[in-house]
């Protein structure tokens, strides 16, 4: 589980909610036509700007956000160098038989075993990127444009709260009460953007930069074990990918 996005998340709303209950009223700030308003408004309008299936997708790559995070820039230089062993010392044919769950990786071994030419694994790998970089991009825009509708809804709500408002001033005593219910769905909307769609879209954002990151470092990779299998060779390489502090080691 990625500790960071759920810490951030708990700790954000906890002081959100903790400063509501300080200021007293709690009730106040419960507006059951608000929310229909900001969260059925938003939802709706989501399904009209995009097709259903990559909203679907959207929603299903925000949830692991919150899941085991990806694997760090060290960690795949070390598994490059492993591979690098393990066909320096069995050969290149061995690498047919690595045993790994990222299928990226799986097919440069593959690749490397058949002794396919370079340029093949880095067409590959860039076809892999240009892919992936798609599939991702859709998923952030979908967290985008949720993050812009949310606000627009609530102001939408807070413009229906001000106009029923002004068309019964005949009781002053109302006019308070009524503004708050109406300037309810403005935080609503805020709320939702704020807290939930653009920390969602800005952590997609740099999954897919620390995942095309990892596919650059499995290409070099493996373009270097071709050349000259030698592990430490392979790492010195991989390691221009690292922040000074990570290599050595």
């Amino acid at each position: 589980m990625d500790i960071a996005t759920l810490v951030g998340m708990i700790v954000g709303l906890s002081l959100v909610i903790g400063a509501i209950f300080i200021g007293g009223a709690v009730d106040v700030f419960v507006n059951v036509p608000g929310l229909m308003i900001v969260i059925g408004g938003t939802l709706a309008a989501i399904m009209v700007a995009f097709p259903f299936e990559e909203v679907v997708q959207a929603f299903v790559a925000g949830m692991k956000v919150f899941g085991s995070r990806k694997a760090r820039t060290r960690d795949v230089v070390n598994i490059m160098v492993k591979v690098a062993e393990i066909s320096r010392r069995e050969g290149l044919m061995a690498l047919e038989n690595v045993s790994t769950e990222n299928p990226v990786l799986k097919k440069s071994c593959q690749l490397i075993a058949d002794n396919a030419d370079p340029a093949l694994i880095r067409d590959t790998l860039l076809i892999e990127i240009t892919s992936m970089r798609r599939r991702h991009q859709v998923a952030q825009d979908v967290f985008k444009r949720l993050a812009s509708l949310a606000p627009s809804f609530g102001m939408m709500g807070t413009l229906i709260g001000l106009i029923q408002m002004l068309s019964n001033l005949t009781d002053p005593t109302t006019v308070g009460p009524a503004m708050a219910v109406a300037l309810l769905t403005t935080f609503y909307g805020a709320m939702m953007s704020t807290m939930l769609f653009i920390p969602i879209g800005a952590k997609l954002r740099a999954r897919t930069l620390q995942e095309e990151l990892s596919l650059q470092i499995i290409f070099e990779g493996g373009k270097s074990i071709l050349e000259n299998n030698n592990p430490m060779l392979v790492y010195e390489k991989l390691s221009s990918f690292l922040a000074p502090k990570e290599r050595g080691g």
